[in-house]
């Protein structure tokens, strides 16, 4: 029995130690999900939070034939989808004047490059904001999360047709915001170490 599963008995059975080591273990994951989600810092965290909070209170209604993880991230998922529905609008800030400055890594051998790998990364997180939920749902557990088509279905209730349209849909409607953002960027082709959301 792996480390994963002898926890997850202990939590079931009541143990808060065990279950700590299984937050301790996901928390990552969770957190850069609610975050690609939510596109905030302190909402991520609450709903991480939450996402956590109803894993537990649920733990009883985990299936062991199913994996922890995509059980875990298809709650943490549902709650994000459930609070982009209750806005009225989205809201998606590249640049948060109570967020501290971050500089470049020091050790990195071009700042340019790093800049704009940043840029980037900004500008994709920004389009992410204007996707359905459940299509953002799907994109950040597939691009982000590597979870199989099949996890994903079963996570958001979906079939994997369905799911397959969606991601399909998704990173059609990101390349051509992409392309309207700056038509001017260089060719959309994807490179080994960028997204493979496009």
């Amino acid at each position: 029995m792996s480390d994963e599963a002898a926890w997850i008995t202990q939590a079931q059975h009541g143990s808060d130690e065990a279950f700590t080591r299984l937050v301790e273990l996901y928390q990552t994951p969770v957190y850069n999900l609610c975050y690609r989600m939510l596109s905030e810092p302190e909402a991520a965290e609450d709903a991480a939070q939450e996402s956590f909070l109803r894993a537990y209170q649920n733990l009883e209604r985990y299936d062991p034939t199913r994996s922890f993880k995509t059980w875990l991230l298809s709650i943490a998922a549902h709650h994000c989808i459930d609070r982009l529905r209750r806005r009225h609008y989205i809201n998606v800030t590249v640049d948060d004047d109570d967020s501290p400055l971050e500089l470049p890594d020091p050790a990195a051998p071009n700042p340019e490059a790093e800049t704009a790998r940043r840029e980037d990364q900004e500008r994709l997180h920004a389009l992410l904001g204007g996707l359905d939920p459940v299509d953002r749902a799907a994109v950040v557990m597939r691009y982000w999360n590597d979870l199989p088509e099949v996890e994903i279905a079963e996570s958001l209730s979906l079939t994997v047709s369905a799911v397959k349209s969606r991601l399909f849909r998704a990173r059609r409607a990101l390349a051509k915001a992409w392309q309207e953002d700056n038509p001017a960027s260089r060719a959309l082709e994807r490179r080994r170490h960028e997204s493979p959301a496009f």
